[in-house]
């Protein structure tokens, strides 16, 4: 039987009585049925997974106790922030979990000229809210103990003025550049990917202006969420741990 591992924010220590989260809960209750004496892995993003197993199980309250700490990190090398046009659907949900499971290190949801969501501030907020539990979801899946950073949604023109060491790299089938033919310093990779339509070619001449490499993955025209997995994988079979 596969052991449980579940994301706790707090901290946590050997020998250590947690209660964990509602969330943790409903999950190992109601989806795995979990049961006293249950083994299950618990981290909290410092680094470290902590083993333990389950001490008491109810509807309401899961209690857990820390039995030993392991350090073990399955992060990438390669820093990768992701800067992507927030897209209709399920679309942008997908890209941030996989996103996650292929080691991407921060995220950034963009608002485009094109971009076809529009809400308000307090629906923004609670988009942020499920985006995080995706990742605490994804990171419990594919075995990291650290949370990627998710900034909140960011305008297209405030993100690209930000200072940064990493190289800034936007994708365009027209583009001359192969990522085999870059050169990532130690700070890592920006990796800014447009919504559904792409970019205008406003946005394109800007990021021009603020130092941004046009990168090709091909002569196609890839979907908006192909392009970003597409792109996070070649960076890291090329530069990172793949």
């Amino acid at each position: 039987m596969r052991i449980s591992r579940i994301y706790h924010p707090d901290l946590l220590v050997v020998d250590q009585h947690v209660n964990l989260t509602s969330d943790a809960i409903n999950h190992l209750v109601n989806v795995l049925r979990a049961k006293v004496g249950q083994a299950i892995v618990l981290f909290n993003g410092d680094g470290a997974e902590y083993c333990g197993h389950l001490v008491d199980v109810t509807k309401r309250n899961v209690v857990a106790v820390v039995d030993s700490k392991i350090s073990l990190s399955l992060e990438s090398p390669l820093n990768i922030h992701l800067a992507q046009g927030v897209s209709r659907g399920d679309r942008m949900e997908w890209v941030i979990q996989k996103a996650v499971e292929l080691g991407v290190t921060e995220i950034t949801p963009l608002l485009t000229e094109r971009c076809g969501v529009k809400l308000s501030a307090d629906r923004w907020l609670k988009k942020h809210e499920q985006w995080q539990k995706l990742i605490i979801s994804a990171c419990e899946q594919c075995g990291r103990n650290k949370l990627p950073i998710l900034n909140q949604v960011t305008h297209f023109g405030d993100w690209i003025k930000q200072s940064t060491s990493q190289i800034r790299l936007t994708l365009h089938p027209r583009a001359e550049q192969a990522f085999r033919h870059i050169a990532v310093p130690p700070s890592g990779a920006r990796l800014l990917i447009g919504p559904e339509g792409g970019f205008s070619e406003h946005e394109l001449y800007l990021t021009e202006e603020h130092g941004f490499h046009t990168i090709q993955l091909g002569p196609r025209v890839l979907r908006t969420e192909t392009a970003a997995v597409a792109a996070i994988t070649s960076l890291q079979a090329i530069h990172g741990d793949l």
